[in-house]
């Protein structure tokens, strides 16, 4: 038996354990290991709940339904307006622990009504390495974290969502579009949905991972190092400047820093 295969099992385990449960199912790659294992523990006692809101990608939204017939798992979308909440919009820089208080909160409300009274989620042992405000929030609505109780590394779920043929093994981490803001930076519908159509037209240029930061009127764009060479080209910078133009922005840049996950968090303490 290898190493992955012993570690679903243990998965598994651990989620038959506690009984019927409902999944918060982004769509990524460590919800979707936890829905798949879920359902495989459960079957139809367990479900997947997407919370659909302004802070989402449109892809996120269409993935998370696709991967959820991929793995079998009941699921549904709850459309939510997180921007209603002050403590949200006003971008502080515990904003995580806001909104997860908020998300969490209906997603338990919504399994209560299905009978179920455990939460569950897809946060690993890497996500206590960096600042998280919004496991302090999990905590507080006593969600369960299986792949952290488990000791599961970001490496580890991608082995195991591969192993399980899950189609999304491989994809990037795609958190909510409010992290491309400084904190501080009221959020509204009208910057956010800039933001989205920014990323939507570079990605619809070929380039999978990236990130446009916004800073007032400033858009920053980060790309993979490898990809920066590609950006720059003549063609393709005026392409990309011509039309994050049009979208509202007055200067467009390119982080020679390159991508890096959590570039908006530096300076915060875990």
């Amino acid at each position: 038996m290898s190493k992955t295969v012993k570690r679903l099992g243990e998965l598994i385990e651990y989620i038959k354990g506690l009984g019927p449960v409902a999944v918060a199912f982004s769509g990524g790659v460590d919800s979707g290991l936890v829905a798949a294992a879920a359902f495989r523990a459960h079957g139809r006692d367990a479900i997947a709940f997407t919370v659909g809101s302004e802070l989402c990608t449109y892809e996120e939204a269409r993935e998370a339904g696709w991967l959820a017939k991929a793995v079998g798992i009941r699921h549904e979308t709850i459309p939510m307006t997180l921007l209603s909440n002050e403590a949200v919009a006003g971008n502080p820089v515990d904003r995580c622990y806001h909104c997860k208080k908020e998300v969490f909160r209906v997603i338990a409300e919504r399994a209560a009504r299905e009978g179920i009274r455990t939460v569950i989620d897809g946060t690993n042992l890497e996500d206590t390495h960096t600042y998280r405000p919004g496991l302090k929030a999990l905590g507080e609505l006593g969600v369960v974290s299986p792949l952290l109780a488990l000791g599961f590394t970001k490496d580890e779920v991608r082995k195991a969502a591969k192993d399980l043929g899950l189609p999304n093994y491989a994809k990037p981490s795609a958190p909510c579009l409010a992290t491309r803001f400084p904190y501080g930076t009221h959020l509204t519908d009208e910057a956010i949905a800039r933001v989205r159509a920014a990323e939507e037209f570079i990605r619809s240029l070929g380039i999978e991972v990236l990130r446009v930061r916004d800073h007032d009127g400033v858009a920053r764009i980060e790309v993979e190092p490898d990809m920066i060479p590609k950006l720059a080209t003549k063609r393709m910078s005026k392409k990309i400047v011509a039309k994050l133009l049009s979208l509202g922005y007055n200067y467009v840049t390119l982080d020679m820093e390159g991508y890096r996950s959590g570039s908006m968090d530096i300076g915060q303490k875990r």
